[in-house]
């Protein structure tokens, strides 16, 4: 039987009166790759920085978020101290970032970095051993030369092989749970499938969980069983890649969908795009979120759409869905 490694029930993440994540639930299982999708300001980085704990002290967070690491060691981060978060972090549950420049410590030397987070958690004996395998990582990841890779600093690499150190570094604990925000955008097309590659088999052989962040539809379909689709700090459709991306039942998943096709045979000859832009947080029309974007909304529209499926991992919450053909 799967066990959950991650576990989101109704997250709400406010600051003041506004309320910037609303009823988010999100569960990931060990062995799986589940998707979060949607443009910028849609609440994706938010949700998974509340998953790590670090979120400024001006947002308050609700709800429940329990990571499961080895043995069955739950950390509930809603509430907790600093000190369980710390012991959480990097040992149950390690984040790749989108900018490897700004992740890694530029007065640090690479296998310094790496060996840092093995030290910090004791899971090598001694400081000898972290250096060792470090070294081992970095060879892990690719690095053609590890050995002087180690000692170098994080300037004196390329773009893809900072990330391949932040990755080295995300995966030197073995954690349960791996969540990588964007971590290919900075890098270019051969690179990106490299670093992709890389994650996937890092998190296959340790038959970890993963939450895989982006923009980038084709990314998700690559790498991602399962798929969330967030607007305005909800989830507003959920399901397996293959039936969201095939048959998406909201309207603004189809806008994503019809976005990021280069058809250029429509009928007047445009690109389809997404009418006005994302409002700024917490400014999102009450009801449904995505009302004041979408041409079939209706007063309707103007009440929250409950959610319509077999779950929050499967559904979605729209009052005008797409219809979808037997």
């Amino acid at each position: 039987m799967s066990q959950d490694v991650l576990r989101v029930d109704g997250l709400h993440v406010q600051v003041g009166e506004l309320e910037l994540l609303t009823d988010v639930d999100l569960t990931v299982q060990r062995g799986e790759r589940v998707g979060l999708i949607g443009e910028s300001g849609s609440g994706k980085s938010l949700t998974a920085l509340s998953i790590m704990g670090l979120l400024p002290e001006a947002l308050e967070p609700r709800g429940s978020i329990t990571v499961t690491g080895e043995g069955g060691r739950h950390t509930q981060v809603v509430g907790a101290a600093e000190r369980d978060l710390a012991a959480m972090r990097g040992r149950d549950v390690t984040m790749v970032f989108q900018e490897p420049m700004t992740a890694l410590n530029p007065t640090m030397r690479v296998g310094d970095q790496v060996a840092e987070v093995m030290r910090i958690h004791r899971t090598v004996p001694d400081r000898r051993a972290a250096a060792a395998r470090a070294v081992e990582l970095l060879d892990k990841v690719g690095l053609p030369d590890p050995a002087e890779a180690a000692r170098a600093y994080p300037h004196q690499l390329s773009g893809g092989q900072r990330q391949r150190v932040v990755v080295a570094i995300a995966l030197a604990n073995d954690p349960a749970l791996l969540i990588c925000d964007e971590p290919t955008t900075a890098l270019d097309v051969t690179v990106q499938a490299l670093v992709l590659d890389l994650v996937v088999r890092g998190v296959e052989a340790r038959d970890a969980g993963m939450l895989f962040i982006t923009h980038d539809l084709a990314v998700v379909a690559s790498v991602c069983e399962r798929v969330l689709v967030m607007y305005g700090g909800r989830v507003v459709e959920a399901g397996a890649v293959h039936d969201v991306f095939t048959r998406p039942r909201h309207r603004y998943t189809r806008g994503l969908i019809g976005a990021s096709d280069l058809d250029l045979t429509r009928e007047d000859g445009r690109l389809y795009t997404i009418q006005g832009s994302v409002p700024s947080a917490g400014r999102f029309p009450a009801g449904c979120v995505f009302r004041n974007r979408c041409t079939h909304a209706t007063t309707l529209c103007e009440g929250l759409p409950p959610w319509d499926g077999a779950g929050p991992e499967d559904g979605f919450a729209c009052h005008h869905p797409v219809v979808v053909k037997p």
